[in-house]
């Protein structure tokens, strides 16, 4: 594969991603980090990096042969249960109470189990069947998205209601 066409690999993107909101998630549980500042990167990332699959992404990867639809399909409902998670934390009052914490481990929960699903399955699936330059495609449509979502304050909590309410 091509130097460039690596870069913009979807697969690769969605995996940085990935790796991303895990670092977020160790700022959110230490006492020495900004916890707040943590949540609301996670907050952005989650919602343009779901939105933006779901978008660019997931229709794609489903027109593919061997890609499972089923698991495309179960892909974006795993993606409302973070979102749920996510509204109910960013709800929550006093970081670092009881409550709070009890939230944040029910969205490292949900956001977990999708991360390794989504890896095993639909981004293995892509792997094996999607060709290089297709993947390099959807990544480039992937990142302006992802993108255009990041600078329009998406993770603030008034979008992560409506997305969650539609």
């Amino acid at each position: 594969m091509a130097a460039e066409a690596k870069e913009q690999d979807v697969v690769e993107l969605i995996l940085q991603d990935h790796r991303t909101m895990e670092e977020l998630f160790r700022q959110m549980r230490s006492v020495e980090a900004d916890r707040a500042g943590a949540l609301a990167k996670f907050s952005a990332l989650l919602i343009a990096h779901g939105e933006a699959e779901e978008a660019e992404v997931y229709g794609a990867l489903k027109r593919f042969k061997n890609v499972d639809d089923d698991e495309v399909e179960h892909g974006v409902e795993e993606h409302d249960e973070g979102n749920q998670a996510l509204l109910a934390l960013l709800e929550a009052d006093d970081i670092g109470s009881e409550d709070w914490d009890s939230k944040l481990e029910d969205l490292v929960k949900a956001v977990s189990h999708h991360l390794d699903e989504e890896e095993r399955t639909i981004l293995n699936g892509a792997r094996e069947n999607v060709p290089d330059e297709r993947r390099a495609e959807l990544g480039a449509a992937f990142l302006k998205e992802r993108q255009r979502l990041l600078e329009s304050d998406c993770g603030s909590v008034e979008n992560v209601r409506a997305v969650v309410n539609r």
